[in-house]
């Protein structure tokens, strides 16, 4: 019986050694910005609404919607969100169609719809880091958005303008061939 207690001891010495470095590296890991998925409720609704079914990940086809572990503390567990420069989100609407909670609501796939149901986050351009504001024409941020003319505009050279009307999918931020990225998404959760 001592020795079962010795190793339980240890173990949970050793585990307590070990969670500051586990605490360390998920504040580092979501120093990342995030999104949820289009038509979230706002944040604390959506917390509260989202069963954490898994269907919006498994309906997606762009393969853009991951899940938090502990890493974002526990009232995230599970629930699904979208890094941007790692896949943006392509507006298929898909995850709203499956939600059986009502944490993602559902949006037609059409451009009204979208433009009043999607609110992710907005695009922000960086012109010290943009090529096309260098002299150089880019142009890549303006041809991945969904929404050309519509959340994103360019001027000479290509170079981007974003306006009120992005609704923060990611995609030109995913898109951009500068590092770092010279447009990034900023998401309304903050």
């Amino acid at each position: 019986m001592k020795r079962r207690n010795f190793l339980l001891a240890l173990q949970a010495g050793a585990v307590a050694l070990a969670l500051p470095k586990f605490a360390h590296a998920a504040r580092r890991r979501f120093s990342l910005r995030y999104l949820r998925p289009p038509g979230s409720l706002p944040e604390d609704e959506f917390l509260s609404a989202c069963i954490r079914c898994g269907q919006c990940s498994e309906v997606c086809p762009n393969r853009c919607i991951e899940y938090f572990g502990f890493e974002n503390g526990l009232a995230s567990v599970d629930t699904p969100y979208i890094i941007p420069r790692e896949k943006g989100c392509i507006l298929c609407m898909k995850c709203g169609d499956v939600c059986p909670s009502g944490a993602i609501r559902p949006i037609e796939r059409e451009l009204e719809p979208i433009l009043e149901g999607v609110k992710m986050g907005r695009a922000v351009v960086d012109e010290t880091l943009c090529l096309s504001f260098q002299g150089k024409s880019c142009g890549v941020c303006y041809r991945a958005c969904p929404l050309p003319d519509i959340a994103i505009t360019v001027g000479m050279m290509e170079q981007p303008h974003v306006t009120d009307q992005c609704v923060g999918c990611g995609l030109c931020e995913r898109s951009c061939i500068q590092m770092p990225q010279a447009i990034r998404v900023i998401p309304n959760h903050d």
